[in-house]
C-alpha cells in the first residue's frame, strides 16, 4: 500500500470514530436555544480559521511571486496575473465562508 492510501484511510477512520459520539446523544428538551449559540459559535469559529489561513496563504503567494520577478525581471507581467488569479481564488474561499457564517448567523439553523 502507498503512503497516501494508509493515511487517508487514518483520516478516515479518526473523524469517524469523532462524529460517532454525535448521534448516540439523546436530544434535550430546550434543544432550540442550544442550537442557534452553538451554531453561532461555530460559525465564528469557521470564520477566524478561514480568514487566518486565507492571510497566510496569500502572503506565501505574494513572497513567491515578488521572489519569482525578482529572479526574471522578463516574467514579471505572466507572474503579475497569476498571482492576481491565485489571490483572487483564496480569497473567494474566504468569501465562502463568510456567507455559510452569516446565513448561520441570520437563518434559524435546520428549519427550528
Amino acid at each position: 500500500m502507498s503512503k497516501w492510501v494508509v493515511l487517508t484511510s487514518t483520516c478516515v477512520v479518526v473523524v469517524l470514530g469523532m462524529v460517532a459520539p454525535v448521534y448516540a446523544q439523546e436530544a434535550a428538551p430546550a434543544a432550540g436555544s442550544e442550537l442557534i449559540k452553538w451554531s453561532i459559535i461555530t460559525s465564528g469559529f469557521a470564520l477566524a480559521v478561514a480568514a487566518a489561513f486565507g492571510a497566510l496563504g496569500q502572503g506565501r503567494a505574494i513572497a513567491a511571486a515578488v521572489e519569482g520577478i525578482a529572479r526574471n525581471p522578463a516574467a514579471t507581467n505572466d507572474i503579475r496575473g497569476n498571482l492576481i488569479l491565485g489571490l483572487v481564488l483564496i480569497e473567494s474561499l474566504v468569501i465562502y465562508v463568510l456567507l455559510v457564517s452569516l446565513i448561520l448567523f441570520f437563518i434559524k439553523p435546520f428549519g427550528g
